[in-house]
């Protein structure tokens, strides 16, 4: 479904926020073979997804995205830190974040629900599983799930 503001045949604004280029490239692959017409942006670390989501420094024409795909294990700021600003700030908190990480740590579980991450998802090792789950992320956040209008 979509927004009055979103027409349905505009691809939809997806930010992967990871930092190792092996999984960068799977992801890029899942996403490929998924229904949803989308375009994905990747950025390494969450200092760089907060210029990405402020549209500041090299991404001043930056789209808002539809959703976040979020690892939490990453240099420089990682995806907890970042995941507490953007659901702190009142223009960003709306975006859904899909933590989707290695860790199947509780503390890293609880600790996102407490900072508001819309899921939690533990990466499966098995490269097959892995595209089911992400087919089955985009299809639940970009074709179920009503978005709030970008």
């Amino acid at each position: 479904m979509t927004s009055p503001d979103q027409p349905s045949d505009q691809p939809k604004e997806i930010l992967l926020v990871e930092d190792s280029p092996s999984h960068q490239d799977l992801m890029l692959e899942a996403l490929a073979e998924t229904c949803v017409s989308h375009k994905v942006h990747i950025v390494n670390n969450g200092e760089e997804a907060l210029e990405f989501l402020r549209q500041q420094n090299n991404y001043a024409a930056a789209p808002r995205p539809h959703l976040i795909l979020l690892d939490l294990n990453m240099p420089r700021m990682d995806g907890r830190e970042l995941l507490a600003i953007v659901k702190a700030d009142l223009d960003l908190k709306l975006i859904p974040i899909v933590v989707f990480t290695t860790s199947k740590a509780a503390t890293d579980v609880i600790k996102s629900y407490g900072l508001h991450a819309n899921c939690y998802i533990s990466k499966p090792s098995d490269i097959d599983k892995l595209f089911e789950f992400v087919k089955v992320i985009v299809n639940f956040w970009l074709n179920i799930v009503t978005l709030p209008p970008t």
